[in-house]
Parts: structure tokens; C-alpha cells; sequence
């Protein structure tokens, strides 16, 4: 996935349902396993601030590692090569809204906002976007339950907002008073961006019957032409950080987020079904609050964890709901 948030067109493009007899017991391990990958990825990405790696830093190691990676699959599998069936047009586009400009906006988010703020906004904002869109487009009318789910969502994105204008509020104060967050609210801005490109991202790759795993090898292999443009256009750090940090966001955001979480993903709903598969998700807030504080000593407020428990609740309940109007 693109950056601590899950890949919707799988559930939508891979129509598997649980197979009857299985022990379930595989699956929920490659649930909690894809979860965990993606709870944890805000929680690296925020440390690439830390480690001084900057927005483009941190796209270029992601997509170079996954590149290089996927290119034996991508060789036998995609025909064409590098687009297979999805076509030149459909593949730029995806890749424009969840290859490496997606990257960018999110860890350009992370060095605003603490970890805990991403791993909420985003995932909690795609299915309300995507219900928007389903409306406008479709006139598809989301049932009670999911209205409600819906809802709390918001509920707990606005208790995020009302945290960020608070210290932007106090970041008047003399030096040493204002909080360290003076500027989360810029980081939530970009990651209700990233929440509509995700959403946009999903929905196009459902309405074009985009098969997952050629889309992720694509929008991996296209994002290549893309970092000419990031290396040349944006600052880079590469050659003045530690060859730790630089292996830490290779490793993560590229061989376990881009290659592995996608694999792991996919035997999920292979194994437990489409449906159940998606019910992992709300745990991403919750690990990401847990590891950022652990790890990064980013402890949460009462407001963020008011936020972040309405967030899992809400995508819990809309998750959990099937029906429409």
C-alpha cells in the first residue's frame, strides 16, 4: 500500500469468498500481520522526519526498493511491459493517484503531523469519501448503519481537527509554552488529501476491473519516471543521513509495505473472504498510537484518543455494515 493505508480495489477487484472448511486460523494471522505492517508505517514514516530524510527521500528509497524487487514478476507476468492489461492511460493514471505523488503528500503530512494523525485521517476518511462518490456518481444511498459508522468518523476526524487548531491557537506563545504540534494542521490537510486520492485511486480501479496485484506492480514500475522529476524538483538529503536510517525506509516502505503487506493482503482475502478481511483495518489506529508512543515517545492527547476511538468505532460499524437505502 501506498503508506499506512490499505489498498481498497483488492477487496473490490478480488471476488474471493472464504473457503468452506478451511481453518480460518492463517488468514486472521495474514490479517494481523498486513495490519500491523500498515499500523507501523506511520510510525517509520514520521522517523524519516527524524532521521533529517526529507519527502522525496523517502519516495525514491520506497519506490526504487519495490521496483526493483517486483521487476522479476513484473517481467513474466505484465504484457505489455510495465502496464500488462490495464493500458498506458489507465496505469498513469493510477499511478498519478497512488504511485510516488500519493508518497510525497503523505510523508510531506508526517513531517507536520505526529504518526497517530495519519493512521487515523486517512483510512478513516476513505470509506466516508468513497460513499460520497458512490452517491454523486452512482446515486448508491448508504444504509442506517453505515450512515452511523459514517458519522462517528467524522466525529472523531473533528476532534483531530479541534486538537490541531488548539495548538495552532497556542503556537502564539512565547518559546518554550507552544506545543510541538503547532503545525498539525497542515499534516491533516494532506492527509485528507491523501484519504481523496486513495478514495479516487479505488474507485477507479473497481470501474476499470483493474486486476490488484498488476495494478500494484505498475503504479510501483511507473512511479520510476516520476522521481527525475521529485529529485530534481524537491529538496534531497540522501547522502547526508546515516546508512541506517536509509536502509530502515528502503527495507520498510518498500520490501514490507510495498511487496509484502500487498502479498499478505491478498492471502487475507483469499483465505477469509473480501468482507472479513476488511475488518482488520480499524486496528491500524490503534497500533500506530501504541508503536508511535512506544517508539517515538509521541504520546497521545485525551482529544486524539477520544478521536481514535471514535475513528475505529465508526469504520467498524460502516465496515461491518452491507446495506443501502
Amino acid at each position: 500500500m501506498n503508506q499506512a493505508v490499505p489498498p481498497p480495489q483488492l477487496a473490490a477487484a478480488t471476488r474471493l469468498a472464504a473457503p468452506a472448511g478451511r481453518t480460518p486460523w492463517l488468514g486472521i494471522a495474514c490479517g494481523l500481520t498486513t495490519s500491523l505492517i500498515w499500523g507501523i508505517q506511520a510510525v517509520v514514516s514520521r522517523q524519516s522526519v527524524a532521521d533529517g530524510l526529507t519527502a522525496a527521500d523517502v519516495t525514491i528509497l520506497r519506490f526504487a526498493t519495490a521496483a526493483l524487487l517486483l521487476l522479476p514478476f513484473a517481467l513474466r507476468r505484465m504484457r505489455p511491459f510495465p502496464i500488462g492489461r490495464i493500458g498506458w492511460r489507465r496505469a498513469l493514471v493510477l499511478t498519478a493517484l497512488a504511485g510516488a505523488p500519493y508518497s510525497l503528500v503523505l510523508i510531506a503530512g508526517a513531517s507536520f503531523a505526529p504518526a497517530l494523525h495519519s493512521a487515523t485521517i486517512t483510512p478513516g476518511l476513505i470509506p466516508v469519501f468513497t460513499a460520497i462518490l458512490a452517491y454523486i456518481l452512482a446515486g448508491e444511498r448508504p444504509g442506517r448503519m453505515r450512515l452511523a459508522g459514517l458519522a462517528l468518523v467524522l466525529a472523531g476526524v473533528g476532534a483531530f481537527s479541534w486538537q490541531a487548531l488548539s495548538w495552532q491557537a497556542l503556537s502564539s506563545q512565547p518559546l518554550g509554552h507552544a506545543p510541538a504540534h503547532d503545525s498539525a494542521w497542515i499534516g491533516d490537510l494532506l492527509f485528507v488529501l491523501t484519504a481523496m486520492m486513495w478514495t479516487l485511486f479505488g474507485l477507479l480501479a473497481k470501474r476499470w476491473g483493474a486486476d490488484a496485484i498488476d495494478v500494484t506492480i505498475a503504479t510501483c514500475l511507473l512511479s520510476l519516471l516520476f522521481l527525475p522529476v521529485v529529485a530534481l524538483a524537491l529538496p534531497i538529503r540522501l547522502g547526508e543521513v546515516a546508512w541506517g536510517a536509509l536502509a530502515l525506509q528502503a527495507f520498510y516502505q518498500g520490501a514490507l509495505v510495498g511487496v509484502g503487506a500487498l502479498f499478505l493482503y491478498t492471502r487475507t482475502v483469499a483465505l477469509l473472504g473480501a468482507a472479513r478481511a476488511t475488518l482488520f483495518l480499524p486496528l491500524n489506529p490503534a497500533i500506530t498510537a501504541l508503536t508511535g508512543a512506544v517508539l517515538l515517545g509521541e504520546w497521545p492527547s485525551r482529544a486524539e484518543i477520544i478521536g481514535m476511538l471514535l475513528v475505529i468505532t465508526g469504520m467498524t460499524v460502516a465496515l461491518r455494515s452491507r446495506g443501502t437505502a
